[in-house]
C-alpha cells in the first residue's frame, strides 16, 4: 500500500489532468457512503493504488489508461468483514481468500484466537505470514484471551498481558482481539486492564465481547474501559443501548449464528442511526461461502430485512473503517483513498461483477484472477491431539447409587450461540447415569488434548435429537480440546480415539464404525485443501449427523460452542460443568427424584 504522503503530488496532477490515470471506471452509479446517496454518471480515476478523482474523468484518460465501463452498474467501496475467525472456515488464510474475494470482500479483520489457543503466538505468526502474499487485505487483531477463561479450561498455550504489551506495538496487529473476559474488565482485573491499556497506548482498537443482556452499570464499565465494539449482541434492545453509548455493534450473520434478523430491528423498526452498526460473519464454513457468498450475502440479508442498500453497504465499508481508525485510507470511494472497489451488476441482490483491490482487477464474475499460493505448514503445527492414554468406555461414567437422578443439562438452541440450563430426570443403570434418547438427552464429554494431563469432564446435553452413535470434534471453542457428544459410551470412545489418530477435525461414528470424517490436520482446526474439497467432506459429515438423528442447521458449529465458558448460560470444559451467569462450576447431579425406583 502506497502511503498517501508519498503520492499527494501525483494524485493532484492526475485529478487536474496533468498526468493520466492508470485506470478509469466510467459512468457508474456511485454508492456514496459518505452521504448515504446514489449518484449516477460517476467516473473514478485511479493512479497507482489510490483514487485520484471521483466525478467526470475524461481529462484523466490517456493512451495507456485502462477503462472499465460501469454503465448501469453500481460502484461501491470494497466490502470489509469487521470480525472473523478464519479458522472457523476450516480453511487456511490462502484458501479462505480464494473463496471470499470474488464476492467483493477486499478486507477482513481476523482474530486468530482459535489457533492461538492451540499453538500460541507461533500459530498466530503462521497465519499472519501467510496473509502477506494474498490479494485479500488481512488485518489481524492480537488475541486477548488465551485462554478465554483462565482457570476454567486448559489450552495449548497462553498469551499473557506482558506478551500483549510487547506484540501490540507490531505493525502486524490492527488492535486487540475480542475481550471475552468481560468480568475481568468490569471488576478491574489488573492483567486484563494491562492488556487494554497497552493497546490504547499503541493507538489501536480494543474489540469487545459483551454477551450478557445488561445495559446499565456493567455495560458502561465495559465501554468506559475502552472497549470499542461487540459482536455478541443478540437482542435489538441491547444493540440500541450499545450504540447509544457509542459502541460499534457488529451484527452477526454467520453459518450457525443468525442474529441479523433480530438485531437489525434496532435500525429498521426503531429508526436509530446505523452509524455504529457493522455487519460481520464471525464464523463461516465452506458451505456458506460456496452456496451463499460472504459479505455480499450478509449485505443482501440486511436489505431483505428492510435496510436500504446504501445503508447496508455503509455497514461493511465506512463504518468498519471508522471502527478501526482506517478512514484516512479506506471506507469510501473518495479521492485519496486506496482503490478497493466493487462493481455490482445489481444493487438489491448485491451481485458482484468485478473486484478491484489496490487498483488492480483481482476477480471478475465470481472467479479469482490468480490462484492462491500453495502454503506448507510445518510439522509442529500438525499432530496436535495428544491424549494421556486411549479413551475407554468407563471414562464416560457418571456414577450414582440412586435409581433416578436430576441433572443439570446443557440445553442448546438451533442457530443460536446461547444455551440454557435444563434440569432433567434420568435413570441409572449399573450405578451410572444414562443418556435418554426419548428425552433428547445425550452425553457430552471434553478431554484435554494439549499437555497429556488426562483431565476430562462428562455431562449431558439436550437438543441435538440424536437417536444413535456419537460425534467428536477438536474444533471446540476456544481451548479446542477434544469434544465428544453421543448416545452410548462405546461409540463415544471410538470417535475420540479415531479422531486423535488422524490429527484432529470432526468425526461421526455409528455402531463401532466411522461413517464420516473431516480431516483438519493444522492444529486440529484447519485443512490446506480448497473450500470445495473440505465442503465435500463436511457434506458427508452432515449426512452422517442426519443418520444419527440430528437435523439441525450447522449442528457441528453449535456443538463447537458448548465448551466456551464465556457465553451464557451453561457450558462444559475439561474441568467441569460451568455456570456462566454465576461464573462458578456446578455439579452435574442435583439429587434423586420423588419417585425413587
Amino acid at each position: 500500500m502506497t502511503p498517501l504522503n508519498d503520492i499527494t503530488r501525483l494524485l493532484s496532477a492526475v485529478a487536474m489532468g496533468r498526468k493520466k490515470a492508470d485506470m478509469v471506471i466510467k459512468n457508474g452509479n456511485l454508492i456514496n457512503v459518505n452521504t448515504l446517496e446514489i449518484i449516477s454518471g460517476v467516473d473514478v480515476a485511479i493512479k497507482a493504488d489510490r483514487i485520484a478523482l471521483v466525478g467526470s474523468a475524461d481529462h484523466c484518460l490517456g493512451g495507456e489508461t485502462e477503462v472499465i465501463d460501469a454503465t448501469a452498474k453500481y460502484i461501491t467501496p470494497g466490502f470489509m468483514d469487521g470480525h472473523i475467525h478464519v479458522e472457523s472456515s476450516f480453511l487456511t488464510v490462502s484458501q479462505y481468500s480464494h473463496s471470499v474475494v470474488p464476492h467483493g470482500t477486499s478486507a477482513i479483520f481476523m482474530d486468530p484466537h482459535e489457533i492461538a489457543n492451540v499453538l500460541g503466538m507461533r500459530g498466530v505468526d503462521l497465519m499472519v505470514d501467510e496473509s502477506k502474499a494474498l490479494p485479500l487485505r488481512v488485518y489481524t487483531t492480537l488475541p486477548s484471551c488465551v485462554p478465554a477463561a483462565p482457570g476454567l479450561e486448559d489450552t495449548g498455550a497462553e498469551i499473557t498481558a506482558k506478551e500483549i504489551a510487547k506484540q501490540i506495538k507490531q505493525e502486524a496487529f490492527i488492535g486487540l482481539g475480542e475481550m471475552m473476559n468481560f468480568p475481568g474488565v468490569i471488576q478491574s482485573d489488573e492483567q486484563v486492564h494491562q492488556a487494554i491499556t497497552s493497546t490504547l497506548k499503541a493507538g489501536k482498537c480494543v474489540t469487545g465481547h459483551f454477551s450478557i443482556p445488561e445495559t446499565g452499570k456493567m455495560l458502561n464499565a465495559y465501554i468506559g474501559a475502552g472497549l470499542r465494539s461487540c459482536h455478541e449482541t443478540v437482542r435489538y434492545e441491547d444493540a440500541i443501548a450499545k450504540m447509544r453509548l457509542g459502541m460499534y455493534v457488529k451484527i452477526r450473520e454467520g453459518s450457525a449464528w443468525h442474529d441479523l434478523k433480530e438485531v437489525i430491528k434496532s435500525i429498521t423498526q426503531h429508526k436509530i442511526s446505523s452509524r455504529f452498526a457493522i455487519l460481520v460473519s464471525d464464523d463461516s464454513h465452506p458451505e456458506t461461502l460456496i452456496k451463499n457468498g460472504h459479505m455480499d450475502y450478509i449485505v443482501r440479508r440486511a436489505i431483505e430485512e428492510g435496510v436500504s442498500p446504501v445503508e447496508a453497504i455503509s455497514m461493511v465499508t465506512l463504518n468498519v473503517a471508522e471502527c478501526f481508525y482506517l478512514t484516512p485510507d479506506f471506507g469510501s470511494v473518495s479521492p485519496g483513498k486506496i482503490a478497493d472497489i466493487n462493481i455490482l451488476d445489481d444493487l438489491e441482490t448485491v451481485k458482484v461483477d468485478k473486484v478491484l483491490i489496490s487498483g488492480k482487477l483481482v476477480a471478475e464474475k465470481g472467479v479469482l484472477k490468480e490462484k492462491p499460493p500453495l502454503v506448507s505448514y510445518p510439522a509442529w503445527a500438525k499432530n496436535t491431539v495428544k491424549l494421556k492414554q486411549p479413551i475407554i468406555e468407563s471414562d464416560f461414567d457418571i456414577k450414582s447409587d440412586l435409581a433416578r437422578v436430576r441433572v443439570n443439562a446443557i440445553q442448546i438452541e438451533e442457530a443460536k450461540v446461547g444455551t440454557k440450563c435444563k434440569i432433567v430426570e434420568l435413570e441409572t443403570q449399573n450405578g451410572c447415569v444414562m443418556a435418554n434418547i426419548e428425552k433428547n438427552i445425550a452425553k457430552v464429554a471434553v478431554f484435554e488434548r494439549h499437555h497429556l494431563t488426562g483431565s476430562r469432564a462428562v455431562g449431558f446435553v439436550k437438543g441435538f435429537r440424536f437417536k444413535r452413535g456419537a460425534v467428536a470434534s477438536t474444533y471446540a471453542h476456544d481451548a479446542h480440546n477434544l469434544l465428544i457428544v453421543g448416545t452410548n459410551d462405546t461409540d463415544m470412545a471410538m470417535a475420540g480415539n479415531s479422531l486423535a489418530k488422524i490429527g484432529g477435525g470432526m468425526m461421526a461414528v455409528n455402531e463401532g464404525e466411522v461413517v464420516a470424517q473431516v480431516e483438519l490436520p493444522i492444529a486440529g482446526l484447519m485443512s490446506d485443501q480448497s473450500a470445495e474439497i473440505v465442503q465435500a467432506a463436511i457434506q458427508q459429515l452432515e449426512k452422517a449427523w442426519e443418520i444419527l438423528g440430528c437435523d439441525l442447521v450447522s449442528p457441528f458449529m453449535t456443538m463447537a460452542l458448548m465448551a466456551l465458558p464465556v457465553i451464557p448460560d451453561i457450558r462444559i470444559t475439561n474441568r467441569g460443568l460451568f455456570d456462566v451467569n454465576t461464573f462458578q462450576f456446578i455439579d452435574t447431579i442435583l439429587g434423586n427424584s420423588k419417585n425413587d425406583l
